[in-house]
C-alpha cells in the first residue's frame, strides 16, 4: 500500500511537541508548559509568576513566543501545506539488512556496545527473518512480516507567503522552526492513522497527546539522521521506494531533503520494537556496511564520521563500555 495524505495546519498543529521548538531557543523542556496554559492574560501572568525572580524574564520570553507561533498557526490554519507519503510493504530480515518487496535491500547499522536491552541491537531485528517467515493467530506474521517506509514535508514557500501582525525581528525564525515542527507533527498524525486504519495493529489505541509524544504507542517510528539510523544517504534507498518527489521532497548530493522542514525513515509495528542509538562503530564496520550498501568506505565515512569519532574518543579515553551506554 502506498498512500499520500495532505493535512490543513489546523489538523496537524495539535501534535506539535513544543518541547523542541523551545530547545531551539536555548529553553528547557519545563517552558514548554506554557503551551498547555489557558489563553487569557491572567492565567499567561500566574504562570510567569510561578518561576523564581531569576526565570520570569525567560518566562515572559517563552510566553510572547508561543503567542507569535501561534498567531502564525492561526493564519495558516486553512493551508493544505502539510504532506505525508507512506508505504506498507511485505519485508523480510536479511542478517542486518532488510528486504523489502522482495527487490530493495536497506542495509541498517548494528550497535557494538549493549545498551538497557542486554543486546546489541539493529533495526532489522524487529522484522522477521526470510526463513521463519509464518502466518500467526495473533496476527503477529503481518506485524513482523511488514515495514513502512515514509516520508513528510511542509510546503514551506506556502508559509513564508503570510505575514503576521507581530512585528518581532525573529519571525522569519519562527516560521522556519514553525515548519520543522509542523513536518514532524505531520509525520506523527500520519503514523498515528497507519498504526489505527491503514496498517491496523492498534485499531483501539485510544493515547492523548502526551502519549504520543511520550511514544507510548506500540511500535517505532525511527528517523533517518536519528541515533538509530545516522546515515544520511538512506534517504536514496527511501526515495527508490517512495518517490519523495511526488510530495515535494528533492535530495541534494549528500541526501539532506528540501526542503529542510522534512522527515524520512521507518516504521516498524513489532511490540518489542524501540528506540536505540548506534553510537560508536569501527573500520572493521564501516567496510562491511560500505560492501553492504554497495558504496565506497569513504563515501560512507564522511554520512558516519559522528560514530566513527565516538569510537576514537572510546579508545583513547578508555572509557567503559557500560558508562559510555550511560551516557548515550
Amino acid at each position: 500500500m502506498r498512500k499520500l495524505l495532505t493535512y490543513p495546519v489546523r489538523e496537524v498543529a495539535p501534535y506539535i511537541n513544543w518541547i523542541y521548538f523551545f530547545h531551539a531557543w536555548g529553553m528547557e523542556p519545563r517552558f514548554a508548559a506554557v503551551a498547555e496554559v489557558h489563553d487569557c492574560p491572567s492565567c499567561r501572568a500566574g504562570w510567569v509568576a510561578s518561576f523564581d525572580d531569576s526565570e520570569r524574564v525567560k518566562a515572559q520570553e517563552a510566553v510572547n513566543l508561543y503567542q507569535e507561533a501561534m498567531e502564525h498557526l492561526r493564519l495558516w490554519a486553512d493551508e493544505p501545506i502539510c504532506h505525508a507519503l507512506f508505504l506498507l510493504a511485505d519485508a523480510y530480515s536479511d542478517g542486518d539488512d532488510i528486504i523489502v518487496n522482495g527487490q530493495v535491500r536497506i542495509p541498517f547499522l548494528r550497535q557494538q556496545y549493549t545498551g538497557k536491552s542486554g543486546y546489541t541491537l539493529c533495526l532489522s531485528d524487529f522484522v522477521r527473518e526470510a526463513n521463519s517467515l509464518s502466518s500467526s493467530q495473533d496476527g503477529g506474521a503481518d506485524i513482523a512480516n511488514r515495514i513502512g517506509v515514509f516520508a513528510a514535508t511542509v510546503s514551506q514557500p506556502t508559509l513564508t507567503s503570510h505575514h503576521s501582525p507581530f512585528t518581532s525581528h525573529s519571525s522569519p525564525l519562527i516560521c522556519s522552526l514553525l515548519a520543522d515542527r509542523l513536518a514532524e507533527a505531520t509525520a506523527e498524525k500520519m503514523h498515528e492513522e497507519v498504526r489505527k486504519y491503514y496498517w491496523g495493529y492498534a485499531k483501539d489505541e485510544r493515547l492523548t497527546m502526551a502519549d504520543l509524544h511520550a511514544e507510548r504507542f506500540q511500535g517505532i517510528r525511527p528517523a533517518v539522521g536519528y541515533p538509530s539510523l545516522p546515515d544520511q544517504s538512506v534517504n536514496f534507498l527511501i526515495d527508490e521506494l517512495l518517490r519523495i518527489g511526488d510530495v515535494g521532497i528533492s535530495l541534494s548530493a549528500t541526501g539532506a531533503m528540501i526542503p529542510h522542514s522534512s522527515v524520512s525513515g521507518f516504521m516498524f509495528a513489532h511490540p518489542k520494537a524501540q528506540y536505540f542509538a548506534v553510537g560508536p562503530i569501527g573500520e572493521d564496520q564501516l567496510h562491511d556496511y560500505s560492501c553492504r550498501r554497495g558504496l565506497s568506505a569513504e563515501t560512507l565515512r564522511s554520512f558516519l564520521v559522528s560514530n566513527l569519532e565516538m569510537k576514537r574518543h572510546v579508545r583513547k579515553n578508555s572509557i567503559p563500555d557500560n558508562l559510555f551506554i550511560a551516557l548515550l
